[in-house]
C-alpha cells in the first residue's frame, strides 16, 4: 500500500511515496541534485554531504536529501505541504562549502587522470564549485593500494564516498575492501593488503566519482572523446548483458555497461568488461585450406570453391559454436539440411528437449529473481556461469530468501542450503517440497550434462510444479537458446548428428574434440582448437564485428550491433554461409541480413519482438528416475571458456591468478 505524500518543490507541488528519499523526490520532478556518495543500487552511506537541500521550515541549516524521506517532513502551520529548495543561497552556499572541502586534498591531476572528461567531480566542481581556494597548507597523499590486475589505484585522489567499499560488500559479496582511521587519516583500504576476489571488481571503475579507481588495462590509452560508442549485447555468458563498445579506429578500447533493469542492471562481470584483448590476438584474417598435413593461405574464390566441392554429394554435420549469432545458425541449418545433413547447437551433450521452450528456457524472468522467496539451485555455480545474476541470487537472499543448492562444490556469496552432489537428492528434495510462494527453479548445464541430464531436467520440472514455483535454466553458452529456437537440433543429439558424418562444418565450435576422419570446415574469428583440426578454414567476425540477433538465458532476444569491422580478409558469418549456398548451387533465399531476418521471423516469430520475453507454455517432460552417479560441473576454468577469452592475456594471467589462490598455502619446514 502506497503512502502518497504532498510536497512542494522549488514551487512544484508533486505527490510522491512517503518511503522516498528526497533525492527520489526531486528526480521525478526532473531536478537534478549532485551527489557523489548516494547510488540508487547501494545502501544509502550520507557521507559526502553534496545532495544537500534547505527543508523550510525546519532546522536553520540545510539537509541531505539522500538521507532524509518525504514522510519525514513536517507539514506547514496550517496544514500546508512541506517545502523543498534545491536551488536558494543556502544551498548555493553550502554546495560550495562542501566541493571546496572535496578539493582541499585532490591533486590537480586532471590532464594526466583516466577519468578526465567524464568525472563526476569536474563536472560538479563546474556546475556548483567556486573558481578559487582558500587552502594553502600542502594537500595530503597516500599510498595506493594494489588491487590486482584489473583495477588501477591513486588513492590520493579518492573523495571517501565508500561506494566502492559498499559495492564489494553488498553487490560481490566480498569483504577485502573498507575505511580505517579518522579525520585527516581516515581511508579506504584492502584489509591485509589483499587483492580483490571477485568476478565483479572492475564495476567499480565505474562506480568511482573521481579517478581514484581506473581500468588497469584501458590506462592511457584513449580519452572519451576519441571513441566511438556502440551500444550491443555481450556474449561471455548467456545472459545477455547490455554493454557499451568503445572504439578507436579498427581496435576496442573498453567495453562498458549499459542499464537494463530485466537483464543485468547495470553491473557486468570482469570477464566482459576486460576481454577485449583477445579481440587483438590469434585472429583469423585470410581462408587456409590444409595441404599435405600443413595449413597455407588461399583465395576466397579457392576456398569456398574447396568447401563446396567437398560437401557436395557427402553427409554433412553442422556444429553450431557457443558465439554464433542466431542469424548464422539458422542460415548454416537450411544449408546442412538443404544437403540432406543434420546440425547439432548442443555441442556439450546437455539434455535439452527441442520444441520444449518451457523445458530450454523455462518460464521465469531474469528479475523475478529479487522477489523470490525461495531458490532452488540445481547443478549450477552462478558466480561463475553468470556472475551478474549471482550478485541477483545474492540481493534476493539479503532481503530473506532461502537458498537451497545441489551440486557440485561452488563459492557462494550467499549461505545456502547444500545438499550434494548425489544425483538421489534430487527425489528426496522433490518429497520434502512444498507449495512455496514466489519460488524459482534454477537448473544448470552441469545437471544437464551426461547420463543424468533428462532424470535431472524431469526432477527439477517436477519440483517447480510440485512447489507452484518458476523455473530458469540458467545455459552457460550466448548462442545456445537461439540456436535451439532456430531448430539447429538433431535427434540423438552431437553423438548422432557425428555419426557417419564425411564432412563437419564446424561453424565456431571450439568447445569439441573432433575424431580423425571426416573433413572438417571451420569458420570462425580466431585459431583456436576448431581451426587446428580444420581442413578448410573461413575467417568470420567476431560479435563485435557484425549485427546480430542473441536470445539469452530467459529466453529474450536481443540485438547486437556491429562496433567495428573484422580483420583482413574475414567476413560475416551469415555472409559467408551465403556464398557458400551459391558456390553449391543451392542458393539460400536471401541476399542481405535484412531477408535473412524476414525468413528467420517466419519460422520463428517471436525473434521479431526484440527485448520483450516471451511467455513460455509449460510442458512437463516424461519423468524419468535418477541413475546413481553425480551433479557435474558445466564449466572448467571460467576465465577460459571460449576462443576470445583464450586468446586474451589478461584472462590468462586472471586464470592463473585464481588457480593460485584456490592452491592451499604450505607453511614453511
Amino acid at each position: 500500500m502506497s503512502d502518497l505524500r504532498k510536497i512542494i518543490i522549488d514551487d512544484q507541488e508533486v505527490e510522491v511515496d512517503g518511503a522516498m528519499t528526497l533525492i527520489q523526490a526531486c528526480e521525478q520532478v526532473g531536478i537534478e541534485i549532485p551527489r557523489f556518495c548516494y547510488h540508487e543500487r547501494l545502501s544509502i552511506a550520507g557521507n559526502c554531504r553534496m545532495c544537500l537541500v534547505e527543508v523550510v521550515g525546519g532546522p536553520p541549516k540545510p539537509a541531505a536529501s539522500c538521507a532524509m524521506q518525504v514522510r519525514d517532513l513536517r507539514p506547514g502551520p496550517e496544514g500546508q505541504p512541506p517545502v523543498v529548495r534545491t536551488n536558494s543561497p543556502m544551498v548555493k552556499k553550502a554546495r560550495e562549502g562542501v566541493m571546496e572541502f572535496l578539493l582541499i586534498n585532490h591533486p590537480l591531476d586532471c590532464p594526466i587522470c583516466d577519468q578526465g572528461g567524464e568525472c563526476d567531480l569536474q563536472d560538479q566542481a563546474m556546475a556548483y564549485g567556486v573558481d578559487f581556494s582558500r587552502y594553502r597548507e600542502p594537500k595530503r597523499a597516500t599510498e595506493d593500494l594494489n588491487l590486482g590486475p584489473l583495477v588501477e589505484t591513486h588513492m590520493t585522489r579518492c573523495i571517501s564516498c565508500t561506494r566502492c567499499v559498499r559495492f564489494t560488500t553488498e553487490v560481490a559479496g566480498i569483504n577485502q575492501m573498507g575505511q580505517t582511521g579518522r579525520g585527516e587519516d581516515a581511508e579506504i583500504t584492502a584489509y591485509l593488503g589483499e587483492t580483490l576476489d571477485s568476478n565483479m571488481q572492475g564495476n567499480i571503475i565505474d562506480l568511482c566519482p573521481v579517478g581514484a579507481l581506473v581500468s588497469k588495462p584501458y590506462a592511457f590509452t584513449a580519452r572519451p572523446w576519441e571513441l566511438t560508442k556502440t551500444e550491443t549485447i555481450d556474449v561471455m555468458d548467456a545472459l545477455g548483458s547490455n554493454i557499451r563498445v568503445d572504439t578507436k579506429g579498427r581496435e576496442v578500447m573498453r567495453i562498458l555497461p549499459r542499464n537494463h533493469d530485466g537483464v543485468n542492471e547495470e553491473w557486468i562481470s570482469d570477464k566482459t568488461r576486460f576481454v577485449w584483448d583477445g579481440l587483438r590476438r590469434q585472429r583469423l584474417d585470410k581462408p587456409f585450406i590444409r595441404e599435405n598435413g600443413k595449413l597455407r593461405p588461399a583465395t576466397w574464390p579457392e576456398a569456398l570453391g574447396k568447401a563446396a566441392a567437398a560437401m557436395k554429394g557427402k553427409t554433412v554435420a553442422g556444429l553450431v559454436g557457443d558465439l554464433v549469432p542466431m542469424e548464422a545458425a539458422f542460415a548454416l541449418r537450411q544449408l546442412v539440411e538443404g544437403q540432406g545433413g543434420r546440425v547439432e547447437c548442443r555441442t556439450d551433450g546437455a539434455h535439452l528437449v527441442p520444441g520444449n521452450r518451457s523445458a530450454y528456457v523455462g518460464t521465469a524472468r531474469i528479475e523475478e529473481i529479487d522477489t523470490a522467496r525461495k531458490i532452488v539451485l540445481i547443478g549450477t555455480d552462478p558466480g561463475v556461469e553468470a556472475p551478474v545474476l549471482n550478485a541477483r541470487i545474492r540481493k534476493a537472499w539479503l532481503r530473506g530468501a532461502e537458498v537451497v543448492h545441489a551440486g557440485q562444490p561452488a563459492e557462494l556469496t550467499f549461505d545456502a542450503t547444500e545438499l550434494g552432489a548425489r544425483n538421489r537428492v534430487l527425489p528426496q528434495l522433490l518429497s520434502e517440497a512444498k507449495e512455496t510462494e514466489d519460488a524459482i527453479v534454477i537448473i544448470g548445464q552441469g545437471a544437464l550434462i551426461g547420463d543424468g541430464g533428462p532424470a535431472a531436467l524431469s526432477m527439477a520440472m517436477q519440483l517447480t510444479e510440485k512447489m507452484g514455483a518458476k523455473m530458469l535454466v540458467l545455459h552457460t553458452a550466448a548462442s545456445r537458446v537461439g540456436a535451439m529456437d532456430a531448430g539447429c537440433v538433431t535427434d540423438g543429439g552431437i553423438t548422432a548428428a557425428l555419426d557417419g558424418a564425411d564432412v563437419i562444418y564446424n561453424l565456431g565450435a571450439d568447445e569439441i574434440e573432433i575424431a580423425e576422419g571426416p573433413l572438417v570446415i571451420y569458420q570462425g574469428s580466431h585459431g583456436d582448437r576448431g581451426a587446428h583440426r580444420a581442413d578448410i578454414i573461413l575467417p568470420a567476425a567476431a560479435y563485435p564485428e557484425e549485427q546480430g540477433v542473441f536470445v539469452n538465458t530467459e529466453g529474450r532476444p536481443q540485438l547486437a550491433l556491429r562496433a567495428g569491422h573484422p580483420p583482413g580478409e574475414a567476413k560475416e558469418n551469415w555472409a559467408i554461409l551465403r556464398a557458400l549456398s551459391g558456390e553449391m548451387g543451392a542458393v539460400l533465399p536471401f541476399d542481405s541480413l535484412a531477408q535473412l531476418r524476414r525468413v528467420l521471423i517466419e519460422e520463428v516469430p517471436h525473434v521479431a519482438q526484440i527485448d520483450a520475453v516471451p511467455e513460455n507454455e509449460w510442458t512437463m517432460v516424461d519423468k524419468v528416475e535418477p541413475s546413481s552417479g553425480s551433479i557435474g560441473a558445466a564449466l572448467g576454468d571460467h576465465y577460459l571458456t571460449n576462443p576470445i577469452a583464450r586468446a586474451s592475456a589478461l584472462m590468462a594471467e586472471l586464470s592463473a591468478n585464481a588457480k593460485d589462490r584456490r592452491e592451499e598455502p604450505v607453511a614453511a619446514e
